[in-house]
């Protein structure tokens, strides 16, 4: 049995899809579960109670956490030291490998522009310290010999059928498609990498399934070059057909749109990611796997395809 906790978000939709490859028994947990596949099995439970926890995790050779709380600093101080406390206890009692499916806001903001597994860990933000905190939480428990795990990393993500989880879909491509402006952060003149989430999925699900993986940290493949703010406008807007209008909101205005839209108010202490660049680099992944990942215009195309496309 291998376990995707937090399976109903846009990692864990295609993880499950992956995972068809290595086993016919998934076991998807979250409030809501759904199937993926045909042969899942689905449990719904409260993640920061440990007996549902528990629960969830019995039975399973490897679990993946793919949780997404509420995003908010005060929620996640909350929630995941709790929730990340209760699946190492349930993993360690049933010897299961741990998949953390991470990101990259624990790393020092002067380091953004060649992220690697060995870019130092320094956060700015709160939530960066909170990112911090649980990853040292698993690799500290991994490094004592009370269990396997790994933690797979990603940059921002795109991808088709995710809507509402993507800032690239909610400020670009769902804009420009209704005619409207797209939105840029800090400055369009910045490259920016984002991680194609059936990529990040399929590497995610050989991840678990590999043996000397576990102990490591992992950059989820991501293609190479990315972007400026404004060539990732303008391409999309090309691939959509229609004029490439935007606008470029400085940190001024996130404050003030904070002020009636709580999540753009959260966004203001991860300003830093829009003003330098922010290259996520994949080589050690790419290499061990040879895997070669979804350049930006296909990855444009398949959302464009998938989405807005009738």
């Amino acid at each position: 049995m291998q376990t995707i906790l937090g399976s109903g978000g846009a990692i864990g939709v295609e993880l499950a899809r992956s995972l068809k490859k290595y086993t016919d028994e998934i076991r998807l947990v979250s409030r809501n579960p759904q199937k993926v596949n045909t042969t899942d099995e689905v449990m719904s439970a409260d993640l920061l109670n440990f007996e549902e926890v528990r629960k969830a995790v019995q039975g399973s050779s490897v679990v993946y956490v793919t949780v997404g709380f509420k995003y908010s600093a005060k929620v996640w101080k909350e929630s995941w030291p709790k929730f990340i406390s209760y699946v190492l206890k349930a993993c360690e009692e049933f010897q299961c490998k741990l998949v953390f499916f991470d990101n990259i806001y624990m790393y020092d903001p002067n380091y953004l522009e060649e992220m690697t597994e060995e870019t130092p860990v320094k956060p700015s933000s709160k939530k960066g310290k909170i990112r911090e905190e649980i990853a040292k939480m698993i690799m500290d428990e991994a490094a004592a010999g009370k269990l396997k795990a790994l933690i797979a990393r990603s940059a921002d993500f795109y991808g088709p059928g995710i809507k509402k989880t993507s800032v690239l879909t909610e400020t670009v491509f769902g804009p420009l498609n209704t005619g409207k402006s797209a939105m840029w952060m800090g400055s369009v003149n910045f490259e920016h990498s984002y991680t194609y989430t059936p990529d990040a999925g399929k590497a995610t699900a050989m991840l678990g399934n590999t043996e000397d993986a576990f102990g490591q940290i992992w950059h989820l493949p991501t293609a190479a070059d990315p972007f400026t703010g404004k060539e990732w406008i303008e391409t999309i807007a090309s691939e959509l057909g229609v004029n490439a209008k935007y606008q470029v909101m400085p940190k001024f205005m996130l404050r003030i749109i904070g002020l009636f839209v709580p999540i753009m108010k959260e966004m203001v202490e991860m300003f830093y990611q829009y003003d330098r660049n922010y290259i996520f680099k994949s080589d050690k992944f790419e290499k061990r796997f040879d895997f070669k990942p979804t350049p930006y215009i296909k990855g444009i195309r398949e959302i464009i395809r998938a989405d807005y496309r009738k």
